[in-house]
């Protein structure tokens, strides 16, 4: 019988560097960057290491990039939306969620995982003003790996 405690850790889905993930997740940020096609501000955050639901530092971990584009009209950034939801099952992407979120202005909101790289992405639009706050229209994006164990000999030093 299967300890219950052992249920809730979450399984890595492979061995990788936290460098190979990294380098990884800003070329899909980059990939998804470009489908977006929209001139605009991109927020300077890069990736970062997470710590997997559930499991201690140091053997597992999964990585973060959570950027935004701002400085395009509403107009811009919904035929952006747009693009996103037709061309990104061309690139290998299925698209989980598709239309207005629970939040309070409901933001039109775009769910899509990459079964084969082991990557999700969300991403959402604000208009502007939104929801009864002062806002510029933005994309909020959010690329998000699957859970890694490190090799053999190597831990996790970053957070």
């Amino acid at each position: 019988m299967n300890d219950p405690a052992d249920t809730d850790v979450p399984k890595p889905v492979g061995t990788r560097s936290v460098d190979d993930v990294d380098a990884e997740t800003k070329q899909i940020s980059s990939r998804i960057l470009d489908v977006i096609a929209v001139k605009g501000v991109m927020s300077k955050s890069g990736p970062g290491v997470s710590t997997c639901d559930g499991v201690g530092r140091g053997k597992m971990f999964l990585m973060r990039h959570p950027w935004s584009l701002t400085g395009a009209s509403d107009a811009e950034l919904m035929k952006a939306m747009n693009r996103l939801k037709e061309d990104l099952p061309k690139h290998g992407w299925k698209i989980i969620g598709y239309g207005p979120n629970s939040s309070r202005a409901k933001s039109l909101e775009l769910t899509a995982d990459h079964i084969e790289k082991k990557f999700a992405v969300k991403v959402e639009f604000l208009e502007k003003n939104s929801g009864g706050d002062s806002n510029e229209p933005t994309l909020l994006v959010n690329v998000v790996s699957a859970c890694y164990q490190v090799p053999e000999g190597e831990k996790v030093d970053r957070y």
